[in-house]
């Protein structure tokens, strides 16, 4: 059996598949729209899945899918046909958005794997895990809300807030200092790494990573 198969004559051949026996993740990561929340710490997801994309050859460019409230990418890794979305909602709806292409695609919460800020974590930590509370994260938050909390978590540590009094909400979308920057490429290629490890391994390692050099 073909792994994936073009359904003919249809005006969208991209959103139309027959899949095989090989398995279907997804990966997103999460943020908020448009060109003045990049290099925010709360698009530290869209930071990342933008990396995963580019770096490879075999996921094709984005496409929006307005039906599905997202921006898609779609390729084949190893056996894996991996789907990876960028929510087109604001962070606190991202929840349709992954709702609409788990259900559009058949995928299960055990096949899903969300990327994104974790302020409770500090900046050069990534920690792994599957289900759990929200920790007050209003995009897992509602994401949970639509599909329940049992899918991965790639939790990259943006804290802690400097100064402490500053709020939480203005803290995450601010951009990353100066320094932080410039450790974003050790931070995405962590990020890569753990990705590449859930596709061609067992699944989503369970710790905790440090990206700082």
């Amino acid at each position: 059996m073909a792994w994936l198969q073009k359904r003919p004559q249809v005006s969208d051949p991209t959103m139309y598949y027959s899949v095989g026996l090989n398995k279907t993740v997804l990966i997103i990561g999460l943020g908020n729209p448009g060109k003045e929340y990049a290099l925010t710490r709360h698009n530290v997801g869209f930071t990342c899945l933008d990396a995963f994309v580019n770096k490879n050859d075999e996921m094709a460019d984005w496409i929006q899918k307005k039906d599905l409230k997202a921006l898609v990418s779609t390729g084949r890794l190893g056996d894996k046909q991996v789907i990876a979305v960028k929510p087109t909602t604001f962070m606190n709806k991202s929840g349709d958005s992954v709702q609409a292409v788990a259900n559009f695609y058949n995928i299960l919460p055990a096949d899903i794997v969300i990327i994104h800020d974790e302020l409770d974590i500090d900046f050069g930590q990534i920690r792994l895990r599957t289900g759990g509370s929200s920790a007050g994260h209003n995009g897992i938050k509602s994401v949970s809300e639509q599909i329940g909390e049992n899918y991965g978590r790639i939790r990259i540590g943006v804290g802690p807030k400097k100064p402490a009094k500053i709020k939480s909400e203005d803290y995450v979308l601010q951009k990353f200092s100066k320094d932080e920057q410039e450790q974003l490429p050790n931070l995405t290629r962590e990020v890569l790494a753990i990705i590449s490890e859930y596709l061609f391994g067992a699944g989503l390692p369970q710790d905790t990573r440090s990206f700082l050099i």
